[in-house]
């Protein structure tokens, strides 16, 4: 496994964790995080807005890592489900990563998903 592997690997057990400081330690001062369906986040006050919303509504996340690989250039590509106890009930939403990193730190981050999968199976 590759250093930059290694990184994604620790995020995403950070995420695990819900530990909003640890993960805010993940990236670069420039960073642009981007769900896809939504707008970009760019710099960390921004990431961390958004990360937050999730965090905050989740009591539990549970990031299911099915695959990972490596470009030649060190783009780190995941597929994985993605689950958020929200209430007591568990969302899932199959994703797929890229991470862009710098000197051992996420630069870029790009989640692929369905909104309307995971808006679905939000609490009533």
């Amino acid at each position: 496994m590759s250093d930059n592997q290694a990184v994604v690997k620790d995020f995403i057990k950070a995420f695990n964790e819900n530990d909003l400081e640890r993960i805010m330690g993940f990236f670069t001062e420039d960073c642009v995080y981007h769900n896809i369906p939504l707008e970009p986040a760019a710099g960390l006050e921004a990431i961390r807005a958004v990360l937050a919303g999730f965090s905050g509504m989740s009591t539990e996340v549970d990031w299911v890592l099915h695959n990972i690989a490596e470009s030649p250039e060190g783009v780190v590509l995941t597929e994985r489900t993605d689950r958020f106890l929200i209430g007591e009930k568990w969302v899932e939403i199959a994703v797929m990563g890229t991470f862009d990193l710098r000197d051992g730190k996420i630069s870029g981050w790009r989640d692929y998903f369905d909104m309307g999968q995971f808006q679905s199976q939000l609490p009533g």
